[in-house]
């Protein structure tokens, strides 16, 4: 078989997995924080297995046809994520067991039904009567014609009931575990100093007495299982159905999709698994995968705080030091361009800027698209008052975000209640766009303002998502997004408008054929003895034309360097490069999302802010919006920005063929923990000089 041209992207992504439980074994990392990232592996995985696993076995049932992009076969990709799941899973227990050893040592106890002493006993009793028994309705399966559809995002004890002399047969029932009801950890009265929490499992396992001994039963087994499911969303042609409708329809049928992966607690009884797997119409090629007595770690992203005595505090966002004191963001905004980077910077501005566009007088509209919104949005609240005080207000929402679909759904019917006219994307392709458009009057004349940003317009998450977000009034900027607003609103019909922009770089019309053309030019350069440059930073590397432009480039001398936080699927070791490809991936208490192209470009350097991977479906099937940065002083900050990550020897991985996720050799230098560097960078432009603190917990 001849070598891949490019590495196989879902093996790259179980790597970037793979750095992610680096941070839960480093022990220079706090271990509240540890736990967190065990629960961010966790809630990766699951994704991973519903959208990517369940795409691969689409593949393998559809034939030869749907495998034809593919120069593995599916059925073996499948074999091999199989096989480094199992390591990875290793790995977990063994950091999990080494976090648990830890967390005694800090007199914290997480314990379990058996090791309740007669205080706890009283307690765990009482919450049960109190706060559990009315949300859990057992199931006694063997009574069931057909088996209970399982939530793939819920976890289930698998009971087995047994009299001690045998009189009545042993029966099997089904729990449900109420985490959405209720708190998946109680903490427990404890001796001083010390700090004991149960599981919500574990409280049901304790009482399962109190639930089934009607029965006649008196020994009581339970264990834990969970269904990952298919998580794609069939949407069918019917011209006579609206999207929502369909939308509707399909969410249901995500609910039940095909199993993918059913996983078990390990010491389950035999005979209690051969009936689940049997009754579940599982097979051996479904992904059984045995695990520990935990499940659904995810939701140890939300261990309880308050059982760490000692806790170092994330640094708070602050103001951009432009917009510190200004009695305006709107007005600041129309004298010259602001970067704001978060989440050093606080998301506090963007809706500022919203809300003062709500209440002026000279605004007579506003258009904005939405991809991910906060689940208490102030963004929808400043949208709505925004109609209340006349405004035209216009929100794209995109409805077919993975896994927000419900949601935008609602935020959908909200907005419309309120009287802002929703448009929901466009057929065939996602927007993914961050886009802003605010009309204003102002002395009989019309100025536009608002902003292009790399990240979601997300409050929450942008405490914790590296994004860039370019505030502007740039009339060119200005006009190409008021371009892409008119094709949205009308996309049959419209677009022209969307391959009529020159600022922006679009998706589909131009971002391909636009980034070809200046890697190009970065080749000429090199073969004409001048300098030719491309430094990269992404979530993901996996478009395969792209990735054979950047191999031409550096076989022709081009320097490359890339940041790549998930997935690269670019082979960046060659003997044939001229010159050597420096990439890394960072993976810190803060998520990688900007993403940023600067081009060497002879000397004058274009650089890019984007929405936009370098994915087939970014540049082909997707609206996306990358935007030049023409301020000389910002090129300068992001540039700066860039080189700091560049030279991180703490949390920068080095993407090699391998992709084994070695560290970056420090060699003997000054260490660099870029997150902490870029924080007191920024900050310090607010003429405040910081002590370097090497953990933002």
């Amino acid at each position: 078989m001849l070598k891949r041209k490019t590495i196989i992207r879902d093996i790259s992504w179980l790597a970037f997995n793979g750095r992610v439980l680096q941070e839960a074994a480093d022990h220079d990392v706090p271990l509240k924080e540890r736990i967190r990232f065990l629960g961010i592996f966790s809630n990766n995985l699951d994704e991973f297995f519903r959208v990517r696993v369940a795409t691969l076995r689409r593949m393998i049932q559809a034939g030869p046809k749907a495998r034809m992009h593919l120069e593995l076969d599916p059925g073996r990709i499948l074999e091999e994520i199989q096989e480094r799941v199992i390591q990875l899973q290793e790995e977990f227990d063994r950091i999990w067991n080494e976090i648990l050893r830890e967390l005694r040592k800090q007199k914290i106890f997480l314990t379990d039904e058996k090791k309740l002493n007669i205080q706890q006993q009283k307690f765990v009793l009482q919450y049960f009567n109190e706060e559990v028994r009315s949300n859990i309705v057992p199931l006694m399966i063997e009574s069931i014609h057909s088996f209970p559809v399982l939530s793939d995002k819920s976890i289930y004890l698998a009971c087995t009931l047994a009299k001690k002399d045998k009189t009545i047969p042993a029966r099997f029932a089904l729990v449900s575990v109420p985490v959405k009801s209720l708190s998946r950890f109680i903490i427990l009265p404890s001796a001083e100093g010390e700090q004991s929490i149960i599981l919500l499992e574990d409280v049901i396992r304790y009482c399962l007495p109190n639930i089934f001994s009607f029965f006649g039963y008196d020994q009581f087994s339970a264990h834990t299982i969970k269904v990952t499911r298919d998580a794609e969303i069939d949407i069918d042609n019917d011209l006579s159905t609206s999207m929502i409708q369909k939308l509707e329809k399909g969410l249901k049928n995500r609910k039940k999709g095909k199993p993918v992966r059913f996983v078990y607690d390990r010491d389950i009884p035999p005979s209690l698994l051969t009936y689940l797997v049997k009754r579940m119409g599982l097979s051996h090629k479904d992904n059984l995968i045995a695990g520990g007595r935990i499940h659904n770690f995810k939701d140890f992203m939300n261990f309880p705080d308050q059982v760490f005595v000692s806790q170092k505090l994330r640094k708070k966002p602050f103001t951009h030091p432009q917009l510190r004191n200004a009695h305006s963001v709107t007005n600041t905004i129309l004298e010259k361009d602001i970067l704001l980077n978060f989440p050093y910077h606080s998301f506090n501005s963007v809706i500022d800027l919203l809300r003062e566009a709500a209440i002026d007088p000279q605004v007579t509209s506003i258009k904005i698209t939405c991809y991910r919104l906060a689940k208490r949005s102030k963004i929808i609240n400043a949208l709505t008052n925004a109609v209340r005080n006349g405004k035209q207000v216009t929100a794209v929402i995109e409805l077919r975000a993975r896994f927000d679909e419900e949601a935008n759904i609602l935020w959908k019917k909200e907005l419309e209640e309120a009287g802002v006219k929703v448009l929901i994307g466009v057929s065939g392709m996602k927007v993914h766009a961050k886009l802003c458009l605010i009309k204003k009057r102002i002395n009989n004349v019309n100025r536009h303002y608002g902003f292009v940003s790399t990240g979601n317009l997300n409050e929450s998450t942008a405490q914790v998502y590296g994004d860039h977000c370019l505030l502007t009034a740039d009339s060119h900027i200005m006009a190409d997004v008021n371009r892409m607003f008119t094709y949205l609103e009308s996309p049959r019909t419209r677009l022209p408008y969307l391959k009529a922009c020159k600022m922006l770089i679009v998706s589909p019309t131009q971002m391909r054929r636009n980034m070809i053309s200046l890697i190009n030019k970065e080749i000429r350069n090199v073969l004409l003895q001048k300098k030719g440059s491309i430094t990269l930073k992404l979530n993901s590397l996996s478009d395969e034309e792209m990735i054979g432009k950047l191999y031409e480039a550096a076989k022709a001398g081009v320097e490359i360097k890339l940041v790549i936080r998930g997935i690269c699927c670019m082979y960046t070791e060659n003997k044939k490069f001229k010159a050597p490809v420096q990439a890394i991936s960072i993976v810190d208490e803060y998520l990688e999302h900007a993403r940023v192209f600067i081009f060497h470009n002879g000397g004058d350097e274009k650089v890019f802010i984007s929405s936009a991977d370098w994915m087939q479906r970014n540049i082909d099937h997707r609206i996306e919006a990358s935007c030049p940065i023409l301020e000389k002083n910002i090129q300068k900050e992001i540039k700066e920005m860039l080189d700091i990550q560049l030279h991180d020897n703490i949390k920068a991985r080095v993407l090699n063929n391998e992709q084994n996720n070695q560290y970056v050799n420090p060699r003997n230098t000054k260490k660099i923990r870029s997150q902490v560097e870029i924080y007191n960078y920024l900050y310090k432009k607010r003429g405040k000089q910081l002590v370097p603190d090497f953990y933002l917990p």
